[in-house]
């Protein structure tokens, strides 16, 4: 896009001062091109300015950003875009700061990611915006860090797989969230206990239907629900072990579905795909218990009262822009499984299996999405010429998103697995 390539930065890190944002920042100083252009923003120049002097230490001889103070206003981020081809943004929670930011964007050609979780803010922007960010070849790209961009990412893989290997469709994946250490981050507690404070019940749950964000309307699962799964949240499988209920897996469920129906529904990844994900646990009792604790955490912040009461809680535990310290983050691990079918009405049909895994932060993790995606279209002009424009999915970045993933530390494998006689 002429345009964009004249513009006078490359990227511009928005809200840079969060805990996310500082995270971020650091693998940008460390990581990318040393003559990469870029500034950081947001609304204290002290703030920022400190920012700036702290990254020093990792390059001295790099090209330092520069900072750009910002209200979140509508025209001041209008000028913010159009200084930049790419945005960066950790401001939230999204719902209630980054409607402006994604509509400046999407108006004026810049190409947009952030690290959200928030199905309805993603659904809504869906409906506002993806048409007018197709027609100015905006590449907007939600929920590109640790949700959704892992899902994703390992949907992609296996059903990519199954057709190279085995010329066949993918029938049913099944992800599990096999090893998770980490505490949230005061942002994440924030989001997640605020969201139904901006979205009726009733709006959540139609974003939250199967297939709610895919423009194209997906099959139905021809598998029955496991009596266990029905009654207690648990479900067992071979290769994954016992199963329960993820709170990540709603969000996580909607973009690998959109990324579906973007990639041509039934012609991309096969006409009875299927995506579910869980989080891996000892035992029946100990899924069980896990998945009471989920529905009941849903349904207090259904009720003001208890909502608020978790909100203050949440606030006491880490505030927003806030979060566990560098030494806590080391010992961090998050790993994600997923077993795949092909489409065979057959017994036994061919399988496959993937692994994403990352040793350190999830938070900075989630700045290593961020940074490496912006340097994916930053330097692939035919896969933005391709993907044109629109509200789209990590997915779409494909294999050039993933070698940079793996040249940053992340452990993604697949295989095919022995077929069963």
């Amino acid at each position: 896009m002429a345009l964009a390539k004249s513009r006078t930065y490359d990227l511009i890190l928005l809200g840079a001062t969060g805990y996310t944002g500082k995270l971020c920042a650091e693998h940008i100083a460390t990581s990318l091109p040393t003559d990469l252009k870029w500034a950081v923003s947001g609304r204290s120049h002290e703030r920022l300015a400190s920012i700036v002097e702290d990254l020093k230490c990792y390059n001295v001889q790099r090209v330092q950003p520069n900072v750009e103070v910002v209200t979140l206003s509508l025209d001041d981020l209008r000028s913010l875009a159009n200084k930049t081809r790419i945005i960066l943004n950790t401001v939230g929670p999204y719902h209630k700061y980054s409607s402006p930011v994604l509509q400046a964007c999407a108006e004026n050609g810049t190409h947009y990611l952030d690290v959200t979780g928030e199905t309805p803010w993603v659904y809504e922007m869906i409906q506002k915006y993806h048409d007018t960010a197709k027609e100015s070849g905006a590449i907007i790209i939600p929920e590109i860090g640790l949700e959704s961009a892992p899902s994703d990412l390992l949907a992609w893989t296996l059903a990519t797989l199954i057709r190279k290997e085995l010329s066949l469709n993918t029938g049913e994946v099944i992800a599990s969230v096999h090893q998770v250490n980490s505490q949230p981050s005061g942002g994440t507690l924030a989001t997640a206990t605020g969201i139904l404070e901006h979205y009726t019940l009733a709006e959540f749950m139609k974003s939250s239907a199967p297939w709610a964000l895919s423009p194209v309307t997906g099959p139905k699962s021809s598998k029955p629900v496991p009596l266990a799964t029905k009654l207690l949240g648990v479900r067992k499988t071979q290769h994954l072990g016992t199963l329960t209920t993820s709170i990540a897996a709603g969000p996580n469920v909607a973009i690998v579905q959109r990324s579906w129906g973007l990639l041509g529904g039934p012609k991309s990844y096969g006409p009875h795909f299927q995506y579910h994900e869980y989080m891996r646990v000892k035992n029946y009792l100990a899924g069980f218990i896990i998945h009471a604790a989920v529905c009941l955490a849903f349904l207090a912040m259904t009720v003001p009262p208890l909502r608020w009461l978790m909100q203050w809680a949440a606030h006491n535990i880490y505030a927003p822009g806030q979060g566990a310290s560098k030494e806590a983050n080391a010992k961090d691990v998050f790993e994600l499984r997923a077993i795949a079918e092909a489409d065979q009405d057959v017994p036994n049909p061919h399988m496959a299996m993937a692994k994403f895994r990352y040793d350190g932060g999830i938070y900075y993790l989630t700045g290593v999405f961020l940074a490496e995606a912006a340097m994916v279209l930053l330097m692939n002009d035919d896969l933005t010429t391709k993907l044109g424009g629109g509200i789209l999915t990590p997915s779409l970045l494909g294999q050039p998103f993933i070698d940079r993933l793996r040249n940053a530390g992340v452990s993604l494998e697949s295989r095919i697995m022995p077929q069963k006689q």
